[in-house]
């Protein structure tokens, strides 16, 4: 799974995505795109140049990402990918900042369970299949209806507004529900019955309710059917000439899981930090250069009533 040797210039790392039910990698040198599905199990190992860049935008009506034409450099421990003009004529964000407000594609409306008390409402364009769901890491989820865009934005505003699920939740918010993913049964029971409360919420509404669209589970597909490891360190920053290797398990949504060497706890690395390096093959070296945080599975409470 390493990237290709570089070329002048260097492959800049553009971040995961699905594409057909799989996770990819992709990296760019200027128009040039290489793609590598994530498999479990492969070994990895990337040195980080920098300084880290833009990796551009997906302009309207465009089938293919756009260049930075600045060549920008952008924050190396930052969340942000692109420059302050990139973010300004992207496609993606457009839309989700409500500045496009009719585009003639088809969109779906879903809810999405992250764990315990996360249930989220979002649209997605149904040519985009299920890779949005994936991409954000959902636990499990279904789509409730389809429309146009302005009508499917109004579902969603509704369902948001009444509280039965919200348009967000951070990355820090979904992790801890790795741990403890729950029941596939009430995963789906609940699924169900929110989606039968925002189909009342619906009535009336200028969109195609979907009543029996089935719920997907994707714990088995994030490798989460015994919960994520009791202990991993999280990268919060890279650097230049940090090192990231390990072996890898099923990518969570953009997240990818490193299994160290010697027994080290894993890495968990969220992929839009790896954005904007541009990456190099190294073998036999260990993870280094890193900022780490322990993160460790909470005990279970204890229920046993006192005895006395």
């Amino acid at each position: 799974m390493n990237v290709p040797r570089q070329a002048a210039g260097g492959w800049v790392c553009t971040g995961l995505h699905w594409h057909d039910g799989q996770p990819v990698l992709t990296a760019v040198q200027g128009r040039r795109v290489h793609e590598r599905v994530v498999e479990p199990g492969t070994e990895v190992g990337w040195l980080l140049a920098g300084p880290r860049r833009c990796t551009g935008a997906w302009l309207v009506g465009a089938t293919e990402r756009t260049p930075c034409p600045h060549h920008a450099v952008i924050e190396p421990d930052g969340g942000a990918v692109q420059c302050a003009a990139c973010q300004s004529v992207d496609r993606g964000l457009a839309l989700a900042r409500d500045q496009i407000l009719d585009d003639g594609r088809t969109y779906r409306l879903y809810l999405a369970w992250f764990g315990a008390g996360l249930l989220k409402v979002g649209l997605t364009a149904e040519q985009r299949g299920t890779a949005r769901l994936l991409e954000q890491g959902a636990l499990a989820w279904t789509f409730a209806a389809r429309g146009a865009l302005p009508a499917v934005r109004r579902a969603e505003l509704t369902v948001a507004a009444s509280g039965l699920a919200r348009e967000r939740f951070t990355g820090r918010v979904k992790t801890p529900h790795w741990w403890r993913p729950g029941d596939a049964a009430e995963r789906r029971a609940l699924l169900a019955d929110a989606r039968s409360r925002a189909h009342r919420l619906l009535d009336g509404h200028g969109v195609e309710l979907l009543p029996d669209h089935p719920v997907v589970d994707h714990v088995g597909i994030y490798g989460l059917a015994e919960g994520a490891p009791a202990v991993y360190g999280r990268i919060d920053a890279l650097a230049p000439g940090a090192v990231v290797a390990g072996r890898l398990r099923p990518p969570i949504g953009r997240y990818l899981l490193l299994d160290q060497p010697e027994g080290a706890e894993p890495l968990l690395l969220d992929t839009r930090r790896l954005t904007g390096w541009t990456l190099g093959p190294v073998a036999g070296r260990p993870s280094s250069g890193l900022t780490v945080s322990p993160r460790a599975r909470p005990e279970e409470p204890d229920t046993q009533e006192a005895l006395f």
